[in-house]
């Protein structure tokens, strides 16, 4: 199990941030992702893994005035 935006989420092995991505069906241009504090680079996407117990945030960015 892990937390998404402070919802748990059945975790599976070999789970990337692209995974999760694509399962949540997140499409936004601009997505910010972090694993327990941390940033995550867009290109590390496919290659980060996510671990049972870990707390993912997925924070979309907007323009605003």
């Amino acid at each position: 199990m892990i937390k998404v935006n402070n919802r748990d989420m059945e975790w599976f092995e070999g789970m990337t941030v692209q995974a999760l991505l694509d399962k949540c069906k997140y499409t936004y241009p601009s997505l910010v992702v972090s694993i327990n504090g941390k940033v995550v680079l867009k290109e590390k996407y496919p290659s980060t893994m996510i671990n049972d117990g870990d707390d993912v945030k997925v924070i979309h960015m907007m323009a605003g005035g």
